[in-house]
């Protein structure tokens, strides 16, 4: 089930219906592109931080605070929070409004960027579309990095110390006592209360508004386009260096993961590696210029250069181990579960032989 539907059709009908734009044209794409994305992130701010001042009045961020810190979590905090990501099915803007919601209601910091690293990483073709194009073995395993890079990279940032790098009006609330005690002590009636939660909440919205503005604005411009002779032609070379090229020609440009799919079967059909091509996608949907810009206005640049820093050497690390575990002949054979055997395995003692036919790969063929 689609939540979106109704705004995909809504900026149809204004983009191909009340405007006349051809569809499929660059223009089409990228005034629908602008409209539908304006509309679902500005919902998305609105709806959130509404619901985050509820949680803030009935359960204080102290409360949250002391919670989630004065208890030993062992980490199963950031892998909740990277779960999360896992089922929300927001790119890498859309992820922004949860990631502003759970800052504000005092969620520690390493948490919510396990979240927001997470969220656009794992996706709909990470669940849904690579098993038929990668086989399982391939899904789990980038399911599985994904995952650990999201929680390795927030508990990095909480390590930091970094809160001091957040917007400080992204943290100044009233408490309950402090609401009431402007109501001359008394509790504030339903109506008096609906008004209080819709005044907090569009603040943080107002504040952040015009950045997603101006950020979808440039990813409209963007969006979808990817250069494929240029990248084809350099990441198909087979070296170390491909991997960060990737990832960094990758980072500026602004995509979906489902549109960014067809160009990286494309490249991988050329003979780029899987790894690098896996960079270049994964830094497509989880960095951009657009996230950037509206991050920016809800954090200190040194925060932000450090989140895009982490994000990026975790899409290098996980385009190394793919390229490893595909152009590796051992690994290539985990895989694809053949028993991997080197050229002289005849003249191998016994112990190695059975080594290499037994372990750890279960199926055993003939050489």
């Amino acid at each position: 089930m689609d939540v979106f539907k109704p705004i995909r059709l809504f900026s149809d009908l204004i983009t191909y219906g009340w405007l006349g734009i051809g569809n499929n044209t660059y223009s089409g794409n990228t005034i629908n592109f602008f409209i539908y994305d304006t509309i679902k992130i500005g919902l998305l701010l609105i709806v959130i931080n509404y619901i985050m001042a509820i949680t803030r009045y009935y359960f204080p961020m102290e409360k949250i605070r002391d919670l989630l810190n004065k208890r030993r979590w062992f980490g199963l905090d950031y892998l909740l929070a990277a779960l999360l990501g896992v089922v929300t099915p927001f790119c890498s803007c859309s992820s922004i409004p949860l990631f502003i919601g759970f800052v504000g209601a005092g969620i520690p910091l390493g948490v919510t960027f396990a979240f927001l690293i997470s969220s656009p990483l794992i996706n709909e073709s990470s669940l849904y579309l690579f098993p038929a194009m990668f086989g399982m073995k391939v899904t789990v395993l980038y399911n599985v990095i994904g995952i650990i890079i999201s929680i390795l990279g927030g508990i990095l940032i909480q390590k930091f110390h970094m809160e001091k790098y957040v917007k400080p009006e992204l943290l100044k609330f009233k408490s309950r006592r402090e609401i009431e005690s402007e109501n001359n002590g008394t509790s504030l009636s339903f109506s008096k209360l609906v008004h209080y939660w819709w005044q907090d909440g569009i603040r943080i919205t107002k504040n952040v508004f015009p950045y997603v503005v101006l950020g979808v604005g440039i990813g409209a411009l963007i969006h979808g386009f990817v250069p494929a002779g240029p990248v084809e032609k350099y990441l198909s070379v087979k070296t170390w260096w491909t991997i960060p090229l990737a990832a960094l020609l990758g980072a500026p440009l602004y995509a979906n993961s489902v549109s960014v799919i067809p160009v990286m079967e494309a490249l991988i059909d050329k003979g780029v590696p899987l790894g690098t091509a896996l960079s270049f996608m994964t830094a497509i949907v989880t960095v951009s210029i657009p996230e950037s810009m509206i991050l920016k206005k809800v954090m200190s640049w040194q925060l932000l250069v450090m989140f895009l820093s982490i994000t990026i050497v975790g899409i290098m690390i996980m385009g190394y181990i793919f390229n490893f575990v595909t152009l590796s002949p051992s690994a290539k054979s985990c895989l694809s579960g053949k028993p991997f055997r080197p050229a002289a395995f005849h003249q191998m003692p016994p112990p190695l032989k059975i080594f290499y036919s037994y372990i750890p790969f279960p199926q055993r063929v003939t050489a």
